[in-house]
């Protein structure tokens, strides 16, 4: 293609500007002075280097024992919900869960939101082999997806092609949920199979991104999911879901309600929010009100905060912390109260005017009791406990790296995931650990499938 821009560092002589804009047959206003280094992205081809001493361990996330050793995935579901924390466990059940729908003669229906997926995407592949099969197969693309406009165009064409029925989402807002529905017949009759994450179908960025998904076959959840997709595709004007918190339907107003139940319990109400970016002003607001009846809050929050925390009369009750590391922090989570009776929402919004107000996102709770503590305890509480990646945000608005107290250990919380997983991975308990012949026969089954898959 053309070129649309060209960088120059400040030393480049006037001579040879002019002679690259006409080369490159750019007008003056499409060239840029850089003061530092040029393509900084080439700095990547460092990590090719041959120097493991200077590389971090390789770590392959593994899958939950629940998923380790059954090759049926509908069959896990029917059996209990089931929660994955990305990176630290595998992608992998994610794409079964499309593939095996695909190949699932059972399986009568397949809808998934696309909003960015990688350049060899196996869910393209999987949802062009259901449409091939026969089964009905709805995707939802948005072709607005930054950075990703042409590929998904591609894909969209790709998928229509092979008689995926295509569409693009409502005008005038981006469709940003990550959803999956798989319908399927079965003894008892049709049951509903829901896919619920706050990160991408992307195999490439789970490998870097935490976030979070959920399988679940809970009826409402698939009455939601079904209704969700009616509503994107123009079949109906849903107003108002069971489980499900849509925007921009209802969710501004369920998190601003959210907030406000807290409030109203003063010292004894609790408030954790983790999010990349909090730029909202009503949600701001309604969280500086909670702290002025001193609801104990935290906010885990990765970039932009409008927020000022810890400034008296307004924000004392307040915190924000920061967690910047070796994986980039991209899951949504919101927990409001304490102990069993506490709310535990997951989803795809940050507390954004764009995102309320001018996208299609869903946040969904989490019902299962044993989640929602592994989401409090093992996920935030870890994030709140770093004193090695974590920056506080001060009342003035700078931020301030957080170090170990005196006597205090040091803790970085991606490190400790990772550590976790690798721990959880070697020590199988003797109960879940299964005959030799039955690792061999499954994994020769996943290479024999894989190989299948990764045809053209």
């Amino acid at each position: 293609g053309r070129a649309t821009r060209l960088e120059v560092t400040t030393q480049m002589p006037e001579a040879v500007r002019e002679l690259l804009i006409q080369a490159l047959e750019l007008a003056p206003a499409d060239l840029y002075e850089v003061d530092g280094p040029l393509g900084v992205g080439d700095f990547l081809t460092l990590t090719r280097a041959p120097l493991p001493d200077l590389k971090d361990p390789p770590f392959v996330p593994g899958l939950p024992p629940i998923l380790r050793y059954e090759d049926d995935i509908f069959a896990v579901i029917r059996e209990q919900d089931v929660l994955l924390h990305h990176p630290f466990e595998s992608f992998e059940p994610v794409v079964d869960f499309i593939w095996q729908a695909a190949e699932d003669p059972h399986v009568l229906a397949i809808k998934q939101t696309l909003y960015r997926t990688s350049g060899d995407s196996p869910f393209i592949a999987a949802l062009s082999e259901a449409a091939e099969r026969g089964k009905q197969v709805a995707v939802l693309v948005e072709l607005k997806a930054r950075f990703d406009e042409e590929n998904n165009i591609l894909w969209a064409k790709k998928l229509e092609h092979v008689g995926v029925h295509v569409c693009y989402g409502l005008v005038g807002l981006k469709t940003h949920c990550k959803v999956a529905l798989v319908v399927r017949r079965e003894l008892e009759g049709i049951r509903r199979y829901v896919h619920l994450a706050t990160g991408n179908y992307n195999p490439a960025t789970a490998k870097v991104y935490t976030d979070i998904g959920l399988f679940t076959c809970n009826p409402d959840f698939g009455a939601d999911a079904s209704d969700l997709f009616n509503y994107l595709t123009g079949f109906s004007q849903q107003k108002e879901f069971r489980q499900m918190k849509v925007a921009p339907v209802d969710l501004r107003e369920a998190t601003i309600g959210l907030i406000r139940r807290e409030a109203e319990k003063g010292p004894a109400g609790r408030l954790i929010l983790k999010a990349n970016a909090l730029t909202d002003v009503e949600v701001i607001r309604e969280l500086y009100a909670a702290s002025q009846r001193w609801v104990e809050i935290d906010l885990i929050i990765r970039g932009m905060c409008c927020l000022r925390p810890g400034v008296p009369g307004l924000s004392e009750s307040i915190r924000v912390t920061s967690v910047v590391g070796k994986f980039l922090e991209h899951s949504r989570i919101i927990i409001a109260g304490r102990g069993d009776d506490a709310h535990v929402w997951l989803g795809s919004a940050d507390p954004m005017a764009r995102n309320l107000d001018k996208r299609v996102e869903v946040v969904f709770p989490v019902v299962d009791s044993t989640l929602r503590a592994r989401i409090r305890e093992e996920i935030l509480d870890a994030y709140l406990a770093d004193n090695e990646k974590a920056r506080i945000l001060g009342p003035d608005g700078t931020w301030l790296r957080r170090v170990p107290l005196e006597g205090e250990a040091a803790f970085d919380s991606q490190a400790a995931l990772v550590e976790r997983a690798r721990a959880h991975l070697l020590h199988v308990p003797p109960a879940e650990t299964p005959a030799l012949s039955t690792v061999v026969t499954r994994q020769a089954r996943a290479k024999k499938k894989k190989s299948k898959r990764s045809a053209p």
